[in-house]
């Protein structure tokens, strides 16, 4: 689109919604938190309500313009990224709370509110909110639907879809579906609400969702154990699951500790630097977490371990394993996000270790994960004098191997960041042709034009 012509319709069609074509805005609205493509949006809208993201829609599918849906833009696969003059919808102005059930137990939310304000909600109704990650202080829950968002504690408590009970979505050409309704059954034909959550904004944009909360758990507690060897990651997670009632399962390496101990100022929380950690919070049993450590001494896996005493040594556990992608962001790191099945986990760790010794000679790569779920976060550095482009260039050579084992043991390219830009030249490692070509269909019923968020996901 035109310069001109996008002046004339911000001032006949669009005047009424606040919206900018500042440089820094358009840079600061225009990517996520990657940092391999060049953001280049045409304008930048902050809609106040459904009807003005409607009127929005309405006015790009007559004028076939391109929309970026933006959140808290907090992705590493660059699916709020806008690189070809496109609109950005910024939802960060829908963010109220409204009506809460309490005979359902849930709550009315627009796409704008950030995750911990609708946790911090449900803690002052006694009830809680259970997906939660180290980026809840910023991502938007509309963004967390769009990704299907997991976090720390999908071992226990599911995804975001096992929480959205209701939704609220423009189409592509400004139409309003109310999906659901917050129906607990609702057997009344294929259900769009789960259509939408996942489609990372290819399908339509939500602006609203009900969302379901629940109780709140026992007492935690939270123990920190070093470990020997890879191998005892997932000898240490089959004693817990069977002596405690786990809340996460964390894992992380000796370098992730060593990048968080630096950034944050902490502490060593052992007298050594061990190869591995699993972080572990469950319901509070002193007694079966003993015997857990104990039995983990007794056969070599575990060499060292602390539970905490309080809340606050607690959280401050917890900070050596929230902490590490804040560490390593200044290092534009090259992120797999990746699975497979709990059962082969172990396997597939060894396995990669081996790849990444052999693929990453020179990078420092960053090892950690939510291996309770099956969830490995493969983080590689991008070395001081190295080009974004080359590094990035360097990294894509290698994925063929890492996806190619990923493909061999049944697993996903994608746990839970979502596909975007960065890993959809990757998708057939994940799905089949069949899949794939289901997907488009999909993707051109719902949006003929091809306009939201084009590029994402599928061609």
């Amino acid at each position: 689109m035109t310069a001109d012509k996008l002046a004339n319709l911000l001032k006949d069609q669009l005047s009424s919604i606040a919206h900018s074509t500042r440089p820094a805005d358009l840079q600061h609205f225009g990517q996520d938190w990657t940092r391999f493509y060049t953001p280049n949006p045409g304008v930048i809208f902050y809609p106040d309500s459904t009807e003005q993201v409607q009127q929005i829609m309405k006015v790009a599918y007559e004028n076939n313009q391109p929309v970026v849906p933006s959140g808290g833009r907090t992705g590493y696969s660059a699916g709020a990224v806008a690189t070809n003059g496109e609109w950005v919808i910024s939802l960060v102005r829908l963010n109220q709370i409204g009506e809460f059930n309490a005979v359902d137990r849930t709550v009315q939310v627009g796409a704008g509110v950030i995750t911990e304000q609708l946790q911090i909600f449900a803690e002052e109704q006694g009830l809680m909110y259970p997906v939660d990650f180290a980026s809840a202080g910023s991502s938007h829950i509309g963004g967390n639907i769009a990704t299907n968002a997991g976090g720390i504690k999908v071992l226990r408590y599911g995804l975001t879809r096992d929480y959205v009970m209701g939704l609220t979505v423009v189409t592509a050409q400004g139409e309003l579906l109310d999906l659901n309704k917050g129906l607990v059954k609702n057997a009344t034909g294929p259900d769009l609400r789960h259509l939408m959550i996942g489609s990372e904004g290819i399908l339509g944009i939500i602006v609203a969702a009900e969302m379901k909360l629940i109780e709140s758990p026992p007492a935690q507690m939270v123990m920190l154990l070093s470990l020997a060897h890879l191998s005892a990651v997932m000898a240490t997670f089959s004693q817990a699951q069977r002596h405690l009632k786990l809340s996460s399962f964390e894992f992380f390496s000796d370098r992730a500790l060593k990048r968080v101990m630096a950034h944050r100022s902490l502490a060593n929380p052992f007298d050594d630097i061990h190869p591995y950690y699993v972080l572990l919070e469950f319901d509070e049993d002193e007694d079966a977490a003993m015997h857990v450590f104990e039995h983990g001494l007794g056969v070599d896996d575990i060499t060292d371990g602390i539970i905490a005493q309080s809340i606050d040594q607690a959280d401050q556990l917890w900070q050596y394993r929230e902490g590490i992608s804040e560490s390593i962001a200044e290092f534009t790191p090259y992120k797999n996000d990746i699975s497979v099945t709990i059962n082969k986990v172990t396997d597939f760790m060894q396995r990669l270790d081996a790849l990444l010794v052999k693929e990453y000679p020179n990078f420092e790569t960053i090892w950690f994960g939510h291996i309770g779920d099956g969830n490995l976060h493969l983080n590689i550095l991008k070395p001081e004098k190295l080009s974004v482009a080359d590094f990035k260039q360097q990294c894509e050579t290698v994925n063929d191997h890492v996806y190619g084992l990923i493909q061999e043991l049944g697993g996903s390219i994608s746990a839970e960041h979502g596909v975007g830009l960065l890993k959809k030249p990757y998708l057939s490692y994940s799905k089949s042709a069949g899949e794939i070509n289901w997907l488009k269909a999909i993707k051109n019923s719902l949006d003929r034009k091809g306009i939201l968020n084009p590029g994402k996901v599928i061609d």
